[in-house]
């Protein structure tokens, strides 16, 4: 299967008590920024070594241009990052990002800044998540790299074929 069916259209929103989950785009630049930057220790102990990500030097220019990629990788369907946003808006949260694999139908990445990580708000979005993939995209093998398995379990896998 490739990483979407032609005709599916992804989600757009997912919103519980605690969040809403939506699209990233460039708007978000100066939220996603200070998320970033004030959590980037906690960041690049989970995604550094496979990501380089978050470099300590990242610029708010930097994060902007990713932000556009993002939102163009999820206009031509190839990658999505949503944004978890506080339902009133004023700050983001985290991001979710669901990816295409070689070793399973996706990937799915996430994390919540590193001022929450005592409220219960990765847990709660963890649970979203899972229960949103399962339910709304259409994928039956997704890995969730750093959570199932580590990163270096992923890349050790073998392809997936067809």
């Amino acid at each position: 299967m490739s990483f979407l069916p032609k005709n599916f259209d992804p989600p757009k929103l997912l919103e519980t008590d605690r969040f809403r989950l939506r699209p990233i785009t460039i708007h978000d630049a100066v939220k996603d920024y200070d998320a970033v930057m004030t959590s980037r220790e906690h960041l690049w102990k989970m995604f550094g070594d496979v990501w380089g990500w978050p470099p300590e030097s990242l610029t708010l220019e930097e994060d902007l241009i990713d932000l556009a990629w993002h939102q163009k990788e999820g206009e031509i369907k190839s990658s999505f990052n949503y944004a978890v946003m506080s339902l009133d808006e004023k700050r983001l949260l985290g991001c979710v990002y669901i990816d295409p694999s070689d070793k399973a139908d996706a990937e799915v990445a996430f994390w919540v800044r590193k001022d929450e990580m005592d409220t219960g708000l990765e847990e709660k979005l963890e649970d979203a998540v899972r229960g949103w993939v399962s339910s709304e995209w259409p994928f039956e093998d997704v890995l969730y790299p750093g959570r199932d398995i580590s990163w270096e379990e992923v890349d050790s896998l073998p392809e997936k074929s067809g």
